[in-house]
């Protein structure tokens, strides 16, 4: 069975290592010349990092990642901390595998080299993808936009959150901005005091607007992202370059930690934060898509990266178990994967108006609010199921 795979992210190249290992010829279609990855970071809790663990990446990955400690809520004016979860030793101990948080740029070259050590010639760059044609006997021939065309017996999309592979068989889609904007930059430890160099991730929670940070590449690099409520930009990019002076002033007020993650950070980006509903169906005959390509969410359960590696190795284990019967494969892998993906675009969205609640303002509602929406049920709630997904355990 001959798959093509259109992008070479993460959801795509997950897909390639689970699909080259049950024996399926893959092809990966990417249209940049050099296959690299936006510098910023990724968290992957255990129901994540154990695909990659389950694609034998696990020794690669430990020698490139972060493990926190533990992660923390803090208060955006005091930096009061609260315990969030623990990390480390618990993840592997409570679910089977670590948690680890790494720059995106070292999880792609894992994944990379796992599908070139697989299958070589796998992987083709510079290749543009213009469109596909379904054909009655159930191949699809896909055409480049340097007139070379492939042909194959089923086709992946797997190209992220502005996928053409989805507009060619659902039509346009209708994003909405959020009201929030984001910034992200990545920070070298040694430029920040020695007490934030410690390996912890934290929460930091305010009214209208949190901060993300965590080590990354063993405590070498910090991570930063700034989610601020507010129009006035809505660009839906990664590339996107602001200023530290305005990123500076969208935290006014804030702790000297986060004023100082911003003054370090090398190169502050911001993107707009948009909002998709939950796609009905993402297959049409041999045509499916995979990661932000049909279920592009708010990052705020740090699942968006997690989601497509389960993609990618559950399509994979459905195309193994129903072979040469691609209609029942697809329809295995939406029923798998729908409900629990739509799942986390729910819980993404209400995470961001529990991280911005106007009760964090003042120091006497901010205890008792982080109290009770932190406290060990609640992040139990909010999590376990997360944590607990098996993606060779899922019913298929």
């Amino acid at each position: 069975m001959n798959i093509v795979i259109i992008g070479a992210g993460l959801g795509g190249l997950t897909a390639a290592n689970a699909l080259l290992d049950r024996g399926f010829h893959v092809t990966v279609l990417e249209q940049a010349a050099q296959l690299k990855e936006i510098g910023a970071g990724v968290q992957l809790s255990a129901n994540a990092t154990g695909v990659l663990y389950r694609l034998g990446l696990g020794p690669a990955l430990e020698r490139i990642a972060s493990e926190p400690a533990g992660k923390r809520v803090r208060l955006w004016n005091t930096g009061q901390a609260w315990p969030l979860f623990d990390l480390g030793a618990v993840s592997r101990e409570r679910y089977g595998y670590p948690y680890f948080t790494l720059h995106r740029a070292d999880l792609h070259a894992v994944l990379a080299d796992g599908v070139r050590r697989r299958s070589p010639d796998a992987i083709r760059l510079g290749v543009k993808v213009d469109g596909h044609r379904q054909h009655d006997d159930g191949r699809v021939t896909v055409h480049a936009a340097d007139g070379t065309t492939v042909v194959a017996d089923l086709v992946i999309g797997a190209d992220g959150v502005h996928s053409r592979t989805r507009e060619a068989l659902f039509g346009p889609d209708a994003p909405r901005f959020s009201g929030i904007m984001a910034w992200r930059g990545v920070i070298r430890a040694s430029d920040l005091p020695a007490h934030m160099r410690e390996p912890y991730g934290s929460n930091w929670v305010g009214p209208g607007a949190h901060v993300i940070q965590y080590p990354l590449r063993g405590g070498e690099l910090v991570n930063f992202v700034g989610a601020v409520e507010g129009g006035g930009w809505e660009v839906e990019s990664w590339s996107e370059r602001g200023t530290h002076e305005e990123c500076l002033r969208d935290f006014a007020g804030w702790h000297e930690d986060v004023q100082a993650m911003i003054r370090a950070i090398d190169v502050p980006y911001k993107w707009a934060l948009m909002v998709r509903d939950p796609m009905p169906q993402w297959s049409q005959g041999s045509v499916t898509l995979l990661g932000d390509a049909c279920h592009p969410t708010l990052p705020f359960l740090a699942q968006g990266a997690g989601m497509a590696l389960e993609d990618g190795y559950v399509l994979a284990r459905a195309l193994d178990q129903y072979r040469g019967d691609v209609p029942q494969a697809l329809r295995s892998y939406e029923a798998a994967r729908h409900e629990r993906t739509a799942r986390i675009v729910r819980g993404s969205a209400a995470n961001a108006a529990r991280f911005h609640n106007p009760a964090l303002g003042h120091a006497e509602g901010a205890a008792a609010y982080v109290g009770t929406e932190w406290s060990e049920d609640r992040v139990k709630e909010r999590y376990e199921w997360l944590f607990q997904y098996d993606v060779d355990a899922v019913p298929l």
